[in-house]
C-alpha cells in the first residue's frame, strides 16, 4: 500500500495553487497604481480633482451660489499651526476664485511640510477644479516661518443641483515624519535623513 501517491498529488495541487497566488499578488501590484489614480480622479480622494488649468475655457458662469467650506487639519504631533483664512464663502458655479491658508512652522528648525486635500461630499470633487494650489508641492519652512499659501479653483456649473455645499479639507503633514526611519519621529535635529 502506497500512501505516497495521493500526499504527493495534494502536495503538487497547493504548490500550483500558492504560485498562482503569488503570481496574482504580482499582477495586482502593478495594477494597483494605475488603478489608485483611476479612483483618486473619480472620487477626488487624495486631492485629485482635475487640477487642469485648461478647463478654464469651457467653464459657463451662471447665478447658482454655492457655499464652500474650508477644514484643516494637523498631522497628529506635527509642529505647525495651520488655518484657513476664513471658514467659508459663497461662489458662483463657474467662476474663479481664491482663498489663502496659513501655516506657521512652531519648532526651532528647518521643516517641509505637505497639504493633502480632499473635497467631501466625493460627488463633488469632479466639479471641483483647483488651477493652483500649494498642495500641488512640498512646502519649506525656516523656524518659526509663517507662510500664506494661497489656492485658486472653480466649482464647475455642471455640478450637480443636489450640491449646495463642498467641503475642501486640507491635512497639513510633516513630511519629515513620513519618511524618517529612525524611530525618532523626525524630532532629532542632530538624526539623518
Amino acid at each position: 500500500m502506497n500512501d505516497n501517491g495521493p500526499q504527493a498529488v495534494s502536495t503538487r495541487s497547493l504548490a500550483l495553487r500558492l504560485m498562482g497566488v503569488t503570481a496574482g499578488m504580482f499582477a495586482f501590484g502593478f495594477a494597483m497604481v494605475p488603478l489608485y489614480d483611476v479612483f483618486c480622479d473619480i472620487t477626488g480622494f487624495g486631492g485629485r480633482t482635475n487640477e487642469s488649468a485648461a478647463v478654464v475655457e469651457n467653464i459657463v458662469v451662471t447665478d447658482r451660489e454655492i457655499t464652500l467650506e474650508f477644514d484643516t487639519t494637523v498631522n497628529q504631533y506635527a509642529p505647525w499651526s495651520f488655518e484657513s483664512s476664513q471658514d467659508q464663502m459663497i461662489v458662483k458655479a463657474g467662476g474663479i476664485y481664491e482663498t489663502t491658508f496659513n501655516a506657521t512652522n512652531l519648532s526651532g528648525r528647518k521643516m517641509i511640510a505637505q497639504a493633502v486635500p480632499s473635497v467631501s461630499p466625493p460627488q463633488a470633487a469632479r466639479y471641483f477644479k483647483k488651477l493652483d494650489c500649494f498642495c500641488f508641492t512640498t512646502q519649506e519652512f525656516a523656524a518659526h516661518e509663517q507662510k500664506e499659501m494661497p489656492v485658486r479653483f472653480i466649482v464647475d456649473s455642471e455640478l450637480p443641483d443636489y450640491i449646495d455645499t463642498i467641503t475642501l479639507s486640507y491635512t497639513f503633514f510633516d513630511t519629515a515624519r513620513v519618511t524618517d526611519n529612525s524611530g525618532h519621529g523626525g524630532d532629532d535635529p542632530h538624526s539623518s535623513h
